[in-house]
C-alpha cells in the first residue's frame, strides 16, 4: 500500500511575524522582506566563533597558557620583525585594548611560559628568540646567546636574531663576536637602517667614535628620518668633547620631527648633554620643554616619566626639596590618571626608591633605611627581578654613605651592573676599602661605559674619567 504523500513544508514567510521585529532595516539584508538568511548567517558565525575559541583554548593549554595569551604570543611572533613591535600595533591587530596587551605580556614574559613554548616548538626559531629575550632582559647573557644562536641555526636568515645576538656579545665585552653578528645582520638586510645603527652603537661602546658616526651616517643615508642615528651621533660627539655639535645633531631631530616622540627624544638628549657638562639648570629647562610636549596631549605616562627624570637631575644638583617636589608630582599625576592599577602600584613602590635617595643625600640615614625597607617589601610582592636589583642598589648606596664598605660592595655587586653609576659606586667603595686593583677595574668600566645618551652616565662620566687622568698622572 503506497504511503500517503506528506503535504509540502511551508516556506518561510516573506515577512517576519507581526510580534517580531526584523534584525536589520536595510533592504539589502532582507531578501523578500525576510531576515531569515541574516539570522542563519549570524548563528553560523556564532558557532564558528565558539569552535575557534575552543581551538585557541586547546592550543594554549598545550603550553600551559590561556587562549587569549596564545593569540597574543602568536601575534608577537608574527609581527615582531627585526626591531620588535609596539603594544599599540599588537592591540590593533588583535582588536583589543592596549592595557590588555600590557598586562598579558607581563605574564607571558615569565620564564616558565617561554620554556614551555620552546619545549612545544623546539624547531621554531621564534620560540628560541623570545626565550633569549627573557634571558637578555635578566642580564643572563650566556643563556641569551645560547638561544639566539639556536635561532640562527634553525633559520640562518633570521635577521632579528643576529641583531640581539650582537647586543648580547657586546654586553659580555666580546666585541669580536658582536661585530661578526652585526655584520651578518647588515648582510641580510642591507637596505634597512637598523643594522648600520646597531653596528654603530657597538663602535660607540668600543670608543671608536669616528667609525661609529660613519655607520650612523650610513643608516641615515638609507632612511633620513631614522632619528635613532642622530641620537647616537649626539652621544659620539658628547664623548668626543663636542657638546655644541651634539646639540646641533639633536636639533636636526626636532627640525624634521614627524611625531611628538621624535621631539621628546631630542629634548631628552639635550638634557643629557647639559647634565654631562654639569649644567643642571639647563638640563632642567630641557626636561620642562619635554614635559610641555606631553602635556599638550595630556599624556600622563610621559609626563610622569619626565618628572622622574627632572627629579633625578635636581637630586644630582643637590636640590633635594625641588627633587622631592618633582617626584611627588610624578606620583600624584599617575594616581590621578586613567593608567592601570599595576602602573599606579609600581609608581607608589618606586616613590620609596626616590625618597631613599633624597634621604641619603640629606644624610638622614634613618629615613633612608625605612624607605628602602618599604621598597624592598614591594619587590617581594612584585617579584620583579629588575626591582630586586634596585633594592640591592639602595642598600649599597646607604652602606657606602655610612662608610660600611664591605656591605656596600656586597650589595652593589648584586645591583644592576648595566647602570654605570653602580660601577662608579663600586669603585668608590673598593678604593675606600683599600682594594686599589678592584677599584681601578670598576673605575675603568664606568669611565668607558659609552652608552647611548643616558642620565646615569652623564652624572658620573666626568668624575670617572678625571680619576683615570689622575691615575695616569
Amino acid at each position: 500500500m503506497p504511503k500517503p504523500i506528506a503535504p509540502p513544508a511551508p516556506k518561510p514567510t516573506a515577512t517576519p511575524p507581526a510580534d517580531r521585529k526584523p534584525t536589520a532595516t536595510r533592504e539589502l539584508l532582507l531578501p523578500d522582506g525576510s531576515d531569515h538568511a541574516l539570522r542563519n548567517l549570524l548563528y553560523n558565525l556564532f558557532t564558528i566563533g565558539n569552535r575557534m575559541e575552543e581551538v585557541r583554548r586547546y592550543m594554549g593549554s598545550c603550553i600551559g597558557i590561556t587562549g587569549p595569551q596564545f593569540s597574543l604570543l602568536m601575534a608577537v611572533l608574527e609581527l615582531q620583525g627585526a626591531s620588535g613591535v609596539s603594544v599599540g600595533k599588537i592591540a590593533t591587530y588583535l582588536h583589543v585594548a592596549g592595557t590588555f596587551v600590557t598586562a598579558e605580556s607581563a605574564k607571558l614574559a615569565q620564564k616558565e611560559y617561554l620554556e614551555k613554548l620552546v619545549t612545544a616548538y623546539p624547531g621554531d626559531e621564534r620560540a628560541h628568540f623570545n626565550l633569549g629575550g627573557y634571558y637578555f632582559g635578566q642580564q643572563e647573557f650566556s643563556q641569551a646567546i645560547e638561544h639566539y644562536k639556536k635561532a640562527t641555526e634553525i633559520a640562518p636568515n633570521y635577521s632579528a636574531a643576529y641583531n640581539i645576538l650582537g647586543y648580547s656579545y657586546r654586553q659580555q665585552g666580546d666585541y669580536a663576536n658582536a661585530e661578526q653578528a652585526f655584520k651578518k645582520y647588515i648582510e641580510l638586510i642591507p637596505n634597512d637602517p637598523n643594522p648600520y645603527d646597531s653596528y654603530a652603537e657597538l663602535l660607540l661602546k668600543m670608543g671608536k667614535f669616528d667609525d661609529s658616526i660613519a655607520q650612523y651616517r650610513k643608516a641615515l643615508s638609507v632612511d633620513p628620518h631614522f632619528v635613532a642615528s642622530h641620537f647616537g651621533i649626539s652621544a659620539d660627539l658628547t664623548y668626543m668633547g663636542k657638546p655644541q655639535e651634539a646639540n646641533a645633531e639633536l636639533q636636526k631631530i626636532i627640525d624634521q620631527a614627524r611625531s611628538d616622540g621624535d621631539t621628546r627624544l631630542a629634548l631628552f638628549g639635550m638634557a643629557v648633554v647639559a647634565s654631562d657638562n654639569g649644567e643642571f639648570d639647563q638640563a632642567v629647562q630641557a626636561m620642562d620643554k619635554e614635559y610641555a610636549v606631553a602635556e599638550k596631549k595630556n599624556d600622563a605616562a610621559a609626563m610622569a616619566a619626565d618628572l622622574q627624570a627632572k627629579g633625578n637631575i635636581l637630586l644630582e644638583a643637590r636640590k633635594y626639596a625641588d627633587a622631592q617636589k618633582a617626584f611627588d608630582r610624578s606620583l600624584q599625576l599617575t594616581e590621578d590618571s586613567g593608567l592601570s592599577h599595576e602602573i599606579k602600584e609600581n609608581a607608589r613602590r618606586f616613590h620609596h626608591f626616590n625618597l631613599t635617595m633624597i634621604a641619603v643625600g640629606k644624610k638622614d640615614y634613618t629615613t633612608a633605611k625605612a624607605e628602602a625597607e618599604e621598597f624592598r617589601k614591594g619587590t617581594e610582592t612584585s617579584k620583579n627581578p629588575a626591582q630586586v636589583k634596585q633594592s640591592h642598589e639602595l642598600a649599597g648606596v646607604i652602606a657606602l654613605a655610612e662608610k660600611n664598605y664591605d656591605s656596600a660592595i656586597a650589595e652593589l655587586e648584586q645591583a644592576n651592573l648595566q647602570n654605570p653609576r653602580n660601577l662608579y659606586r663600586l669603585y668608590e667603595a673598593c678604593q675606600a676599602k683599600g682594594d686599589s686593583a678592584k677599584a681601578q677595574e670598576y673605575r675603568s668600566q664606568a669611565a668607558s661605559f659609552n652608552p647611548l645618551p643616558q642620565l646615569n652616565y652623564a652624572f658620573i662620566r666626568a668624575k670617572a674619567q678625571q680619576t683615570v687622568g689622575n691615575k695616569k698622572g
